[in-house]
Parts: C-alpha cells; structure tokens; sequence
C-alpha cells in the first residue's frame, strides 16, 4: 500500500463506524513531497495498520483548492478537489461518506469517540 508519509500529527477526531475506528490527523508534518491538510485512517477491528485513507492534499493549482485522495491496498485515486476540504467539518464529512460506500457500511452510523 502506498500509504501517505508523516512524521508526525495531531488526532483531532476519532469516530467508530461498525466493527472499524477511524481517526482524522490534522497539523501534518509530511515524510514526503505531499503538503497534506488532513489524513482519515480507517481501521478494522484490532489491526494496527490502516487499510484504508482518506487524504486532503493542498492542491498546487489552482491555489485555494484541496484534492481528496483515496488510498487501498490496491491504489490509490484522486476523487475530486474542493475549497471546503481545507476546513475539518466538510472534509469529515466527505470522507465518511467515501468510507461508508467503500466499505458497504450503508446502515451504520459513525459514531464520534472525541
């Protein structure tokens, strides 16, 4: 997996979503070239490692702009870019729902842990 570089962050949420937790990193310092706005890690059961993310990269062009990347085992994929994504509510909220589909979790609710 190709799993995005940090040295370090700060959590600013945590979430449960059925059997999988979720935390949302945000004051990123980025290990690669990647000027990251906020990371969600999604992780099932008592795994240690991440199997899926959820990033907000600041965008070069157009200036302003935050892409959203998908980020599996099996690749990763640039989905959209979006002004909002740059503020934690709209991007949480993008990224959950992303969650909820690729991970067929329709009929669970996220749930905030802090």
């Amino acid at each position: 997996m190709n799993r995005p570089g940090f040295k370090t962050a700060i959590p600013r949420r945590r979430y449960k979503l059925g059997e999988f937790t979720i935390v949302v990193l945000g004051e990123i310092e980025s290990s690669d070239s990647i000027d990251y706005q906020y990371i969600l890690a999604v992780v099932q059961g008592q795994d240690p490692e991440p199997g899926l993310y959820i990033t907000a990269e600041k965008a070069v062009v157009p200036a302003g702009e935050y892409s959203m990347r998908v980020v599996m085992k099996d690749g990763a994929e640039v989905i959209g870019s979006s002004a909002e994504w740059g503020s934690l509510d709209p991007f949480v909220d993008e990224a959950l729902g992303i969650v909820s589909k690729v991970l067929t979790l329709a009929d669970e609710t996220p749930y905030r842990l802090m």
